[in-house]
């Protein structure tokens, strides 16, 4: 197996030397584009094996395989004038749309808002001959595609630019097996950042439903996704493309909380919703004007749940992490959890360590399960526990699919034990309709109040201090 870390390390130590890329974020864009290119050219030799009337939108030149595969081809500056002068204008002024060269379209869009930040080209040489290391035709380079992205975006995270999170591979397999999408039914993540739920989505069709290549191409047509910044959704149409999806014209580079909700219309909706929506963040100016009043908030990951409520269809189901912060508080997130317990059947909510997002985030997460179309009238809780050998995930022991093994055991047999509880939604609307309830059946020694129960607390002793205040005073 390749050695993918050390392969990203050292392209990593070779662009610092470059003095034109400043920073973890330049060098993730630089190396974005640089692996675009490469894996939209390996794809190219698949199809063009398989279909000899294949034409790339690409000029020949321009091609990866003519200029950058060769370990001693052009470099200095011969290279930087050709990056420079010949393959980034002819790629920015590619005239091409989805409808008359879907191909085409896809390059244009990647370098729309792409860069050459190096301004060595014997460095960019040694960048190139390390990437020439990858195959991913490899089935094993191939799978390890989202370790690239995580590994930089750890540097990313150092650097103080907070925001992206990579959902790790564990959650969105589960996710996407429980919500089980169907070949032929529309699945959208609309915040899909580098594409993680929708490969998930695409190898579950494929291992379940597809037969021909007929369906091979519905999945094309049926898988969508949003991104809203630039680098993700790059690596998102690349990972795609790194899939199977030659042409990824469902991955669009927008902001899906950008529109009016209101025109949502019944065709737009889709059957089956999986996300990893941002949240710890605020959105925009304008932003809320797009929603209904009562549901003005600045949490990303709450106007994101409004959104779903919107774009599932009757009978749509969905699988979403959300973090403890909009399982509870009153006002509008309170008018958020209401409108989804009776729009939705909330039928499943997932407990997770603290430490599954680490180290981007330590922020207590949750996996819930609704289908619209119906009012909740229980919530199963279940709470997914370290292994025993475990304290905490970290980089070298991150979640494990094997863990959720229990959990799909009892998804169809449920019963109440030390790690599954259910809660019916008349206790839950008496609760404000908070859903931060915890373990009611933990043995812990120490007691584990929801945020509901700790506000009241804190009201209390507020109240007692008060009363004790006004006494004192009046015996003055």
């Amino acid at each position: 197996m390749t050695n993918l870390s050390g392969i990203i390390k050292s392209i990593q130590n070779i662009m610092r030397e470059d003095h034109g890329v400043d920073g973890d974020a330049q060098r993730l864009s630089q190396l974005c584009w640089m692996l675009f290119l490469k894996i939209f050219d390996e794809k190219e030799q698949e199809r063009e094996m398989l279909d000899p009337k294949y034409k790339s939108p690409i000029p020949e030149n321009l091609r990866w395989r003519n200029w950058a595969a060769d370990e001693e081809g052009i470099t200095g500056d011969e290279l930087m004038d050709f990056v420079n002068n010949k393959l980034f204008p002819t790629f920015k002024e590619f005239g091409y749309t989805a409808s008359d060269n879907e191909a085409g379209f896809i390059v244009k869009s990647v370098f729309e808002d792409s860069f050459n930040y190096m301004k060595s080209g014997t460095q960019m040489r040694k960048v190139i001959n390390k990437l020439n290391e990858l195959n991913f035709n490899r089935k094993a380079d191939k799978d390890q595609f989202g370790h690239i992205y995580e590994e930089l975006l750890r540097g990313l995270q150092s650097a103080g630019n907070a925001g992206e999170f990579y959902t790790p591979r564990a959650i969105t397999e589960f996710l996407v097996e429980m919500v089980n999408p169907k070949l032929g039914e529309r699945v959208l993540d609309p915040a899909c950042g580098t594409g993680g739920f929708l490969t998930s989505v695409i190898e579950h069709m494929r291992q379940n439903d597809v037969h021909t290549a007929e369906d091979e191409a519905l999945i094309k047509q049926t898988v969508q996704g949003n991104e809203l910044k630039s680098l993700p959704h790059m690596l998102c149409t690349t990972n795609m493309i790194l899939h199977g999806i030659n042409a990824p014209t469902n991955i669009r580079h927008n902001d899906s909380l950008a529109r009016p909700i209101k025109d949502i219309s019944p065709a737009e909706r889709v059957d089956c919703i999986v996300a990893n929506p941002p949240f710890g963040g605020t959105v925009k100016d304008g932003i809320l004007a797009n929603f209904p009043k009562g549901f003005h908030t600045k949490e990303t990951a709450d106007l994101f749940l409004v959104l779903f409520l919107k774009l599932l269809k009757p009978n749509g189901r969905a699988g979403i992490v959300l973090p403890d912060g909009s399982l509870t508080g009153d006002g509008v997130k309170m008018r958020i959890r209401e409108k989804l317990l009776t729009d939705c059947n909330l039928h499943t909510i997932i407990r997770l360590p603290n430490s599954v997002f680490a180290p981007y985030a330590t922020v207590a997460t949750n996996l819930l399960f609704f289908q619209k179309g119906e009012p909740t009238k229980e919530v199963w809780y279940y709470e997914h526990r370290l292994p025993e050998t475990q304290k905490a995930y970290s980089k070298t022991k991150p979640i494990n699919i094997k863990e959720f093994e229990p959990i799909k055991e009892w998804w169809e047999n449920r019963e109440e034990n030390d790690v599954a509880w259910k809660v019916s939604i008349k206790d839950i609307e008496a609760r404000g309709w908070d859903l931060d309830i915890k373990n009611p059946n933990k043995q812990d020694e120490e007691i584990e109040h929801s945020s509901l129960e700790l506000i009241g607390m804190l009201e209390d002793s507020l109240r007692e201090s008060q009363e004790i205040l006004l006494s004192l005073k009046s015996e003055l």
